[in-house]
């Protein structure tokens, strides 16, 4: 099987369905992410932004209304197909974007930050792909849209700061606005449109996608690293400001090479990992880098300077992460039941997003900043040995592309 074979070339119209999908998600992800590096200092302009539960509260509820939409909106999209139901998703994010530029106080924003998260398209978006690629392709498509969310973060940790500084929070929400204007654009105009995949005759039920123990781990995956994600940047912003001693609108100065290193040791790895097809053993390698994180935090991030390394940990092993998971998803989950399987990972993932904020916010609140480091450590740690048992489903066999009846027991 050779990378330059014309069965396994994106042909024109899958790279630019793969481009513009990826990008969609990119911009609306790009959304999402600008407030972590600063919500937690920026808030304190708001009333009631000095009490961090409701800081967690409102930077978590994006991933509640998430968590209760992502199967909805999947299923409607496999119904009345998928751009209408994107265009939809857009018109709630930008809507409730608006509502939190306006917004003076942190139970309004709260309110925006609800009606953005109910525009849960990230099943839909993905299924799209899946409807615009062969399956021989589709991995390497998948990844490309796991690869834009690690982008959008990176890019998310120097634009916030700049923007806070030259905008405050406000400002961040017109560009979070603009963004979601951009990816409904992008989502009306350049998306072709494309075929649904046709149910076979005799399709795969629905409780085989729900209890195979392959995607159930990576279900749980998922969930584990956007609720460390998001619990960890509680914490990091005003521990940034308090250690190093410099304002808000800086923190790009201490983003931007801690990210620059990240990437140069990422990419290396997702090369190593598609040339080697070692994607499960990359996996937990990277999930026991996140249990090194979370310990590295507890013990030494009061210095300075082991804030920063473990910092830069963090970026490597959650970017390796957001582009291994999807594509193993992809090649799991069945055709006909892509829109399920996708729309119940990014259900746990969106809660992930929800119980990051609020976990991370009452913790610092309880119990202090060390407290989230420890338990970022623990569930990394369980994350790690639901993982072990993870296995490289096959491209031809697995249950991504069933050809036996047995093909469904012998991908987990």
């Amino acid at each position: 099987m050779q990378s330059h074979s014309p069965r396994l070339a994106l042909t024109g119209a899958e790279r630019r369905a793969s481009i513009s999908l990826a990008g969609l998600f990119a911009a609306r992800m790009l959304g999402l992410f600008l407030l972590l590096p600063v919500f937690a200092v920026a808030a304190q302009s708001l009333e009631g932004g000095m009490d961090p539960a409701k800081v967690g509260l409102a930077l978590g509820i994006y991933g509640l209304t998430q968590a209760v939409m992502q199967i909805p909106f999947g299923m409607a999209s496999d119904r009345f197909g998928r751009r209408p139901v994107v265009l939809t998703g857009l018109t709630l994010f930008v809507a409730g974007s608006v509502i939190c530029a306006l917004s003076d106080d942190i139970f309004w924003v709260t309110i925006g930050r609800a009606i953005q998260g109910s525009g849960a398209i990230s099943a839909a978006v993905t299924a799209w792909l899946a409807d615009a690629t062969r399956p021989e392709v589709r991995t390497r498509a998948m990844a490309m849209i796991g690869a834009s969310i690690g982008l959008s973060f990176a890019l998310s940790l120097v634009i916030a700061p700049l923007t806070v500084g030259w905008g405050g929070l406000s400002g961040l929400f017109w560009l979070i606005t603009g963004l979601g204007v951009v990816a409904f654009v992008v989502a009306a105009f350049v998306v072709p449109a494309v075929a649904r995949t046709p149910k076979p005759e005799n399709p795969t039920k629905s409780k085989v996608v729900l209890k195979h123990p392959g995607l159930l781990r990576l279900n749980f995956g998922v969930f584990c690293l956007h609720l460390s994600q998001v619990a960890l940047f509680v914490v990091m912003p005003p521990l940034l400001v308090k250690l190093g001693g410099i304002q808000t609108d800086a923190l790009w100065q201490v983003y931007l090479p801690v990210l620059f290193i990240s990437f140069l040791f990422m990419v290396p790895i997702i090369i190593f990992t598609e040339k080697r097809r070692a994607h499960p053993k990359t996996l937990r390698w990277a999930v026991a880098g996140l249990v090194a994180v979370g310990l590295g935090f507890a013990l030494t991030g009061t210095n300075w300077i082991w804030l920063l390394f473990w910092l830069t940990v963090f970026f490597i092993a959650f970017n390796v992460l957001e582009a291994l998971q999807p594509s193993l998803v992809s090649r799991v989950a069945p055709p006909e039941l892509k829109g399920l399987a996708l729309g119940v990972y990014n259900t746990t993932q969106a809660t992930g997003l929800f119980l990051g904020g609020a976990v991370g916010g009452w913790l610092v609140q309880s119990a202090g900043n060390e407290s989230v480091f420890w338990v970022i450590a623990a569930l990394s740690a369980i994350w790690l040995a639901v993982t072990w048992k993870l296995t490289m489903p096959s491209m031809d066999t697995g249950l991504s592309e069933p050809r036996t009846p047995t093909a469904v027991n012998t991908a987990a």
